[in-house]
């Protein structure tokens, strides 16, 4: 594997990483009060764009960690939409 991939590796996992700790309390919670709805959307949409350029382009750190990403990020937004704070 050389360095432009693991970089890659490396730097989808740190970025998926964070919407873990925040799902998790979200759904722990059942509140999701401190979500901006509007901005879960626009990202969940970005991320969706990103998802469909690493099928495009053959990327497969850019596929996964999004496929990932978006799963924690939609997570989230259908908590927001869900619970009543």
């Amino acid at each position: 594997m050389n360095g432009f991939i693991l970089t890659g590796h490396s730097a989808g996992f740190c970025t998926t990483a964070t919407f873990l700790p925040r799902a998790l309390k979200t759904r722990e919670t059942n509140s999701a009060k401190d979500q901006s709805r509007g901005t879960y959307a626009v990202f969940c949409t970005g991320v969706l764009l990103w998802l469909t350029d690493g099928i495009l382009a053959g990327g497969v750190s850019t596929f996964i960690t999004n496929a990932v990403t978006v799963a924690l990020a939609f997570s989230i937004l259908f908590f927001k939409l869900s619970f009543k704070d």
